[in-house]
């Protein structure tokens, strides 16, 4: 599946526009890891792009999160590999992440809202967030409390902690309109 049919069917699964926001900067960095690793720059954005297509119709029901969605891409013809790398990325019912991949998507998934929420610190300008503030924030549990840290380790096996938070800072640049930032 292409970029443009991935943001189409997104488009018509999707009515959250936070939601939608959320994978637009997560395909943006999946992006940029999969340059950086030498894999198919493409078909990791269409993966970040189409990792929560369920999240509207399940409703938060986490018992039923990528297993729905696996069944929508199926459905819309979407490759059965790209389908169930999307049922896999749910850590509350899947474990066992070794396929740079997989580890990139829960990692990209988790520190899209940790840089988003550096960024809104400093007034939603992203060029101003840097490794080292992103370093900084990542030790304080309370900010983006939500952000499940032990997620966006898991990059440790492909690349260093700085590395990724440059390449995911530099993918989020590319997508700031979308995830409004400026």
């Amino acid at each position: 599946m292409e970029r443009d049919e991935a943001l189409a069917l997104l488009r018509r699964c999707v009515a959250s526009p936070s939601h939608i926001a959320h994978s637009h900067a997560t395909a943006a960095i999946m992006r940029k890891v999969a340059e950086h690793l030498g894999e198919d720059a493409g078909t990791w954005e269409v993966i970040g792009l189409l990792h929560d297509i369920d999240y509207d119709i399940v409703g938060g029901d986490m018992e039923r999160h990528g297993v729905e969605g696996c069944r929508i891409l199926i459905d819309n013809g979407v490759s059965e590999e790209i389908a169930d790398i999307v049922r896999r990325h749910n850590h509350l019912l899947t474990s066992g992440y070794e396929r740079p991949v997989e580890v990139a998507l829960q990692a990209a998934d988790s520190v899209s809202g940790l840089i988003i929420a550096c960024a809104l610190v400093k007034g939603g300008a992203i060029d101003e967030v840097t490794p080292r503030t992103v370093k900084k924030k990542f030790k304080e549990k309370a900010f983006a409390a939500g952000c499940e840290r032990e997620r966006i380790r898991m990059i440790e096996s492909l690349m260093d902690l700085e590395t990724f938070y440059r390449l995911a800072i530099e993918g989020l640049k590319e997508v700031r309109g979308d995830i409004g930032l400026t």
